[in-house]
């Protein structure tokens, strides 16, 4: 999995550096705009090498021929080429979006743009993500904690496609090597209510501290975005799931659980320009099957930008289960640091 997750961030040829932007201090630039998201509006120039990261804040004009997703704060969606029309000192700057069904083109409140996606050919071109990897050594115990992460979106006009995956081992002498892999996949598509959307989800878990040798999660739902803005992005959905659960080990009899339950998920997003940003989900999962059991998983992340699309990440993921089997653990979790690489609008 992340082998194919660092093939998917392959760069691939940009197109003509063609777009304009204007600084609100006056600075006209030729550029590529590849896109905005948490505040940060990436630009490629033909004289910088690599991606450079723009305050979003401080842009008054913005010109392209590239078709762009637009994303506002209430959840509307556009397409199409953008513009930004004349507008007298002091009044907030306006961004045309020329869309193929309105011609005379439909004008946004730059602050009120949360999200620009450049539509591309490339099936490549539309994925957005990272990867992470630590290391922790003691000497005192030997003991060493390997950390391998990585997060992949795939953006279209009024879905997002997304998958997590994060691994932990830990091992030190005289104990067994303890270990952590899970896989999370996600759907949410916007409904015709602004920022409502609905989602599907399903998950791998393997933990060898509470002795899951395989946990399968399928479920759905219906959300809400609470606030989505170039600050923070805060939704929150509830639905229905179903977990099968296989446990074992050298303490306890093999055993298979399935669990139908209530689904509550939130999800967190704040942004600092191109400085920090701390990522946050955690699902709740009260048992409808076996009333009074509750299973609770959450993952953060906190990044800190050192140079280019290289970033330092403190993570921090978490299980637990109020019910476990006997002889079991009812938690698992732990924290780790490392460097994380970035690709796309991430």
């Amino acid at each position: 999995m992340p082998l194919i997750l660092l093939l998917l961030a392959i760069p691939v040829f940009a197109r003509e550096q063609t777009d304009v932007m204007v600084m609100t201090n006056g600075d006209r630039m030729t550029c590529e705009i590849k896109g905005l998201d948490g505040g940060v509006l990436y630009v490629s120039f033909d004289y910088i090498d690599g991606t450079t990261f723009v305050d979003w804040a401080k842009v008054a004009r913005v010109e392209s021929n590239q078709l762009f997703i637009v994303k506002t704060q209430d959840g509307s969606v556009y397409k199409g080429r953008l513009q930004t029309p004349e507008t007298s000192g002091g009044r907030p700057v306006r961004i045309q979006v020329f869309e193929a069904s309105q011609p005379q083109g439909t004008i946004v409140d730059r602050s009120q743009i949360v999200q620009m996606i450049a539509t591309s050919e490339s099936f490549f071109q539309r994925f957005s993500g990272d990867v992470s990897f630590g290391v922790t050594y003691s000497k005192g115990n030997q003991s060493t904690q390997y950390s391998l992460g990585s997060h992949t979106a795939y953006i279209r006009q009024r879905w997002t496609a997304q998958a997590n995956f994060s691994s932990n081992l830990s091992s030190s002498t005289g104990a067994n090597a303890s270990t952590r892999n899970s896989l999370g996949l996600a759907v949410r598509r916007l409904l015709r209510w602004n920022n409502w959307f609905y989602e599907g989800a399903g998950g791998l878990l393997q933990s060898s501290e509470q002795g899951i040798n395989l946990q399968s999660t399928v479920g759905g739902g219906i959300g809400r975005y609470f606030k989505n803005t170039n600050l923070a992005s805060i939704s929150l959905a509830a639905g229905l799931a179903w977990q099968n659960t296989n446990y074992g080990g050298s303490n306890i009899v093999a055993s298979n659980q399935n669990m139908a339950a209530a689904m509550i998920a939130a999800e967190a997003r704040l942004f600092k320009f191109s400085k920090t940003n701390l990522d946050v989900t955690a699902t709740v999962f009260p048992a409808l099957s076996d009333p009074g059991r509750l299973r609770f998983n959450t993952d953060a992340a906190y990044y800190i930008k050192l140079v280019g699309n290289l970033k330092w990440s403190m993570s921090l993921y978490g299980n637990w289960d109020t019910r476990p089997p006997p002889g079991l653990h009812g938690s698992d979790y732990g924290t780790s640091s490392g460097l994380t690489w970035t690709f796309g609008l991430k």
